[in-house]
């Protein structure tokens, strides 16, 4: 088995849909990377072949990547400073194999008088449409997801989920959220999801949401048109969603946004936490 991290260790995990990896690098992500000193790193929407992924990348790098089927789609990735003692590269439905929209990765992490595992997850959800088949197939993997955040809250040490899930919970997740209410992203349906995952039922915790309280934001995803940017008129659908024991350890969470509109090198801002162990 891969070595622990080291005892007292920070684990700083970042998850940032790229919207498309070859693109993202032209705009500038490498800087960014090659200042953020992760451990980590989740991405989503890669849409690109694993070769171009690992050239990018660089050395230095644990990849795991499940592309999509249908190529210039989909594509998550996790890369990460230590090898993982296991990885899984589907969500387990036989409907989604090809999909690039989930993929797993276990870690050895310090406790004490000994190791745990964490695990990992960088996840794509559906972006949907409303009354149409791709709705329906969003509703399905949210199913499907809702089985595997039961079995990892149950059967693991620590776990963590990250990625674009593409549901904005609560109305201070979105800027405007009142002319949102029936488009995806923001249906009662899908946000009846979400209280489920967050609440008693499952348990799981918005790392970013505890940290940023009870107020707008801070968003994630703003569209490339218009001044939706520059009038932070966006949404929070990129989440940090850790078992309890895992949100504990959160010490430090913060979103990437962009300090300009020309200096951001996806649509999407990276959400960056560190974990103390």
């Amino acid at each position: 088995m891969a070595a622990a991290t080291p005892a007292g260790h920070r684990l700083r995990v970042a998850t940032v849909n790229v919207n498309g990896i070859r693109a993202a690098y032209k705009r500038g992500m490498g800087d960014w990377l090659a200042d953020r000193d992760v451990d980590i790193l989740c991405l989503q929407e890669v849409r690109a072949p694993d070769a171009i992924v690992r050239s990018l990348l660089g050395d230095g790098w644990h990849i795991l990547h499940a592309e999509a089927e249908a190529k210039g789609r989909a594509g998550v990735a996790i890369a990460s400073r230590m090898a993982p003692v296991a990885t899984r590269d589907h969500i387990g439905d036989e409907y989604f194999l090809t999909s690039g929209r989930w993929v797993e990765a276990d870690f050895e992490v310090p406790d004490a008088g000994g190791t745990k595992l964490l695990t990992v997850v960088s996840a794509y959800v559906h972006s949907g449409e409303a009354d149409t088949p791709k709705q329906l197939d969003k509703y399905r993997f949210l199913d499907v997801m809702a089985g595997r955040l039961a079995d990892l809250r149950n059967g693991k040490d620590y776990a963590l989920v990250v990625g674009d899930l593409n549901v904005g919970h609560t109305a201070l997740d979105i800027k405007n959220w009142k002319g949102n209410v029936k488009k995806s992203g923001f249906l009662p349906e899908e946000r009846a999801y979400f209280d489920r995952f967050f609440g008693d039922e499952f348990g799981w915790k918005d790392v970013q949401r505890v940290f940023a309280g009870d107020v707008a934001g801070p968003y994630t995803w703003w569209s490339w048109r218009g001044q939706a940017f520059d009038n932070d008129a966006g949404w929070r659908i990129d989440y940090q969603m850790a078992t309890p024991e895992l949100a504990e350890l959160a010490a430090h969470a913060v979103v990437d946004r962009a300090a300009s509109y020309d200096a951001r090198f996806s649509d999407h801002a990276p959400v960056v936490v560190d974990y103390q162990f």
